[in-house]
């Protein structure tokens, strides 16, 4: 990991990843992984267009780690901090609604567990 070079970074270049350091984010045995990852500056939005404000994310931790509530009234309030997925999603509520999550082939076929430390049936 590096920050840009040095001089006018026109092109809004926050850090460049290669190596290593590509396994923060990727899974570097994964013949899929890229060779060098480029992220830009935070704010930085790469359109021609004067309307658009935003783009759906990046690799800035704000977009890498995102906060989910969970709520039910049976449940007790606490704080679980443990790292999770978003396709475990899908499995939880399954589960919640008493249906079964192996029904979904990805879970199958992935392994997929539902979200840790809810009490669910």
């Amino acid at each position: 990991m590096s920050p840009a070079p040095p001089g006018n970074n026109i092109a809004g270049i926050g850090e460049i990843f290669s190596g290593p350091s590509i396994g923060l984010y990727y899974n570097q045995d994964d013949s899929r992984a890229p060779d060098i990852l480029i992220t830009p500056n935070i704010g930085v939005t790469y359109s021609n267009s004067k309307k658009k404000l935003a783009e759906h994310g990046g690799f800035a931790h704000d977009d890498t780690n995102v906060i989910m509530l969970v709520s039910n009234p049976t449940f007790v309030a606490r704080t679980i901090t443990t790292p999770v997925q978003t396709k475990q999603v899908a499995p939880t509520i399954l589960q919640a609604l008493g249906l079964n999550p192996a029904s979904l082939q990805a879970v199958v076929l992935e392994g997929t567990q539902t979200l840790p430390g809810l009490p669910l049936k």
